[in-house]
């Protein structure tokens, strides 16, 4: 009988031990999240920023972030998510809508956060889209309020008749805003017409084109803009014309005036969402799109300066 005791006492004993380790080892679990960025810019620059502090803040050495940058290119997308996925990650963040849509593409099982991404019905080829993805994929949007984006066309201009928009036409989710803000600004009465670049090369031929028959231009919440704010900048400062943005970093590189939105917030809450991902305290499935929690009101002062531009009070300048 002693014998008995003693036996199930050191069952015991070992049942313990090893329970002890296996809840060591789950709360010390190590993940690796891969984080594949379209561009570098300012914009997706701060929102990858803010993924990995988020993840740092909630997990800190339990998580192994690996930022990949695709250097503007669609198939390079491509290439570093199957490479995630070949790896094993736990979770891929992708950073603008190519990324996210070459994820997509890449898997099904792995869950993936969008960030940097305007509207997800439009990136996923979602009809009727009523803000929770489902299956593996959810995120943030970067979509900031279009009615008032054009408002401020208005109010700063309100002598203007002919409002020009400037986008990429290779990248979904800037025709869905230009679809849009043209709506907005055609009900304030102005006259709008869209100009499309394909890449860099054609960047500054159009927008001398926008510039030559418009009063004044609008960009919206587009990379390939974002990454060429300097040739825009040249082409129009030199003619004379303002430039609203549509969000600070290009406001910034070749603009006047935005109703911006903050990246680096807007990749932390990606991040916030990521580590409940990893942690389990939520299902991907069923996480609805989150937005960022406010917009600001920025202008560029040297820009305004240089084309005379007169910004009402309740504006931030935007400072390096």
């Amino acid at each position: 009988m002693k014998k008995s005791i003693a036996l199930l006492l050191s069952l015991l004993l070992v049942v313990s031990a090893l329970a002890a380790v296996t809840s060591c080892s789950q709360e010390k679990k190590a993940y690796t999240v891969g984080v594949c960025q379209l561009i570098q810019h300012t914009a997706l620059d701060a929102a990858t920023e803010g993924f990995k502090k988020a993840l740092e803040d909630e997990l800190g050495a339990q998580v192994n972030v690996i930022v990949k940058n695709a250097s503007g290119d669609s198939n390079v997308c491509t290439t570093i998510v199957n490479g995630f996925v070949a790896q094993g990650v736990d979770l891929i963040m992708a950073n603008a809508t190519p990324a996210l849509q070459a994820a997509a593409a890449a898997t099904d099982t792995i869950p993936i956060l969008g960030t940097s991404v305007t509207e997800y019905g439009t990136a996923l080829d979602i009809t009727d889209f009523k803000g929770t993805v489902g299956g593996n994929i959810s995120g943030t949007s970067d979509l900031a309020p279009l009615d008032e984006q054009a408002q401020m066309v208005k109010d700063l201009f309100p002598s203007a008749s002919k409002v020009g928009i400037l986008y990429c036409s290779s990248e979904a989710n800037s025709i869905y805003q230009v679809k849009m803000v043209t709506q907005y600004l055609k009900e304030l009465g102005f006259t709008v017409t869209a100009y499309s670049f394909t890449d860099s090369n054609d960047v500054s031929s159009v927008t001398a084109t926008a510039c030559a028959a418009n009063d004044v231009l609008y960009i919206p919440t587009d990379n390939v803009a974002a990454s060429n704010t300097e040739a825009i900048a040249n082409v129009a400062l030199d003619a004379k014309t303002p430039i609203i943005a549509g969000e600070e970093g290009i406001c910034k590189g070749c603009g006047v005036a935005t109703l911006s939105i903050n990246y680096y917030d807007l990749g932390y809450a990606t991040g916030k969402m990521a580590a409940k991902i990893l942690k389990g305290e939520a299902k991907i499935s069923e996480m609805p799109i989150e937005y960022a929690p406010q917009v600001t009101k920025k202008y560029n002062k040297a820009n305004c300066e240089a084309l005379n531009v007169t910004i009402p009070e309740g504006y931030i300048e935007i400072t390096d």
